[in-house]
């Protein structure tokens, strides 16, 4: 598994972050201090505090560099 600090600031980004991860056949999990949500569920996400980070588990070591350029635009650097 690796975790990643991502940023989904606007309802735009929340709609193309899911598009892109439903595309992957694997668990992502969103996790905000005590809750965890399915990274593929959009209305999960909106449940979230979206105006700090959320780290994004990524549970897929195989493809994980594929996954993570996908992803670059969300990361937070």
């Amino acid at each position: 598994m690796t975790t990643v600090k991502i940023s989904l600031n606007s309802i735009d980004k929340v709609k193309s972050f899911v598009n892109e991860v439903t595309r992957f056949d694997c668990d992502l999990d969103l996790v905000s201090g005590r809750y965890v949500i399915d990274a593929k569920s959009i209305m999960g996400i909106f449940s979230l505090d979206l105006s700090k980070d959320i780290d994004l588990n990524i549970h897929d070591d195989d493809n994980i560099d594929y996954i993570l350029k996908k992803l670059e635009p969300y990361i937070v650097k």
